[in-house]
């Protein structure tokens, strides 16, 4: 049976591979064949999981019930492998909340009682699969959830695969560009999976959550998010995670996200450390601890930098189970 969390505002569906089988969804028995071969798979599992089923489907709601689906662990004991799904059916190298998630689902079944590995395999063609976090059971703020150490963050175009955006930074994406003048100035920012941050002058240059779900401006931000053939894969072949960030105070940035292979979002964790790190490299926040702020909630992001170089992000989240 499919269990829902919910971090953030960010929804995802924890099922594992044997649980689908039984639903006569062919998942593969290892994460590395499972992936390579998730077209097999993996739109089957999203309508039979994701979609709204018996459940009514609330005024103005998303297509599908959640942001995507976590397919583990394929193993009883750590390190755990796992297939993040997103909506369309393609698969994630990494999502901050849906690794929080996947987490706390593994805790709540008692096969994680300290920090451990998992491990998120994929297709995507940038990046290595498995791509490796530790998550580290801990306390923030009187909240139980977990540490997700992200690693170190890589910047610029190259980082990410995009093209024809020069070789400066920030970059100018013209297709961001055109829809607002105000989107002019942007920070490719690889955390595992790759984003496009666009740094705004005003927090009224961000864009609504509502407004990017309305024809028109959906599908121009998702010509640019998605990989062909739902997008243009322009800038980034392989689509691209868009952020938009705005200065609050002394390290707080205010957020929005529009994730590749899904839409605009509540919440995003590897967005918000993304957004931390552009912030960063803008010279918005210094190390340490920042703030990052969406309508879901906010996500506090660690920052070590060691000689100017930023060495590491780290993400905090919590999650909680849905009761249907």
């Amino acid at each position: 049976m499919t269990q829902f969390y919910d971090a953030r505002g960010n929804i995802y569906g924890v099922v594992s591979p044997a649980a689908l089988r039984r639903q006569g969804i062919a998942v593969p028995d290892t994460a590395v064949v499972a992936a390579h071969h998730r077209k097999t798979w993996a739109p089957a599992a999203v309508a039979a999981e994701c979609g709204w089923g018996s459940t009514p489907r609330p005024p103005q709601a998303k297509a599908h019930r959640c942001d995507g689906l976590l397919v583990g662990p394929f193993q009883a004991a750590p390190p755990f492998d796992l297939l993040i799904v997103n909506t369309d059916g393609t698969l994630a190298e990494r999502s901050g909340n849906g690794l929080t998630i996947f987490a706390q689902a593994l805790t709540d079944q008692g096969m994680m009682t300290e920090a451990s590995e998992l491990r998120v395999h994929h297709d995507q063609p940038a990046g290595a699969s498995p791509l490796s976090t530790w998550v580290e059971p801990a306390v923030y703020a009187q909240v139980s959830g977990f540490w997700l150490a992200l690693g170190q963050p890589a910047f610029g175009p190259s980082a990410v695969g995009a093209t024809g955006v020069g070789a400066a930074e920030p970059s100018h994406v013209s297709a961001l560009a055109a829809i607002n003048p105000q989107w002019a100035h942007s920070q490719f920012v690889r955390v595992g999976n790759p984003h496009c941050v666009t740094l705004v002058e005003h927090p009224s240059a961000l864009p609504d959550n509502a407004q990017m779900q309305q024809p028109g401006l959906f599908e121009a931000l998702q010509a640019i998010a998605f990989a062909p053939p739902v997008g243009r894969g322009q800038p980034c072949a392989a689509g691209v995670n868009l952020q938009w960030a705005a200065r609050d105070s002394a390290n707080r940035v205010l957020a929005r996200v529009f994730e590749r292979g899904e839409g605009p979002t509540a919440s995003s964790g590897t967005s918000a450390s993304a957004v931390a790190c552009a912030a960063w490299r803008a010279g918005w926040v210094a190390a340490g601890e920042v703030a990052v702020v969406m309508p879901g909630g906010t996500a506090p992001v660690r920052l070590q930098v060691q000689a100017e170089t930023l060495r590491s992000v780290s993400l905090f989240g919590t999650a909680r189970r849905q009761i249907s």
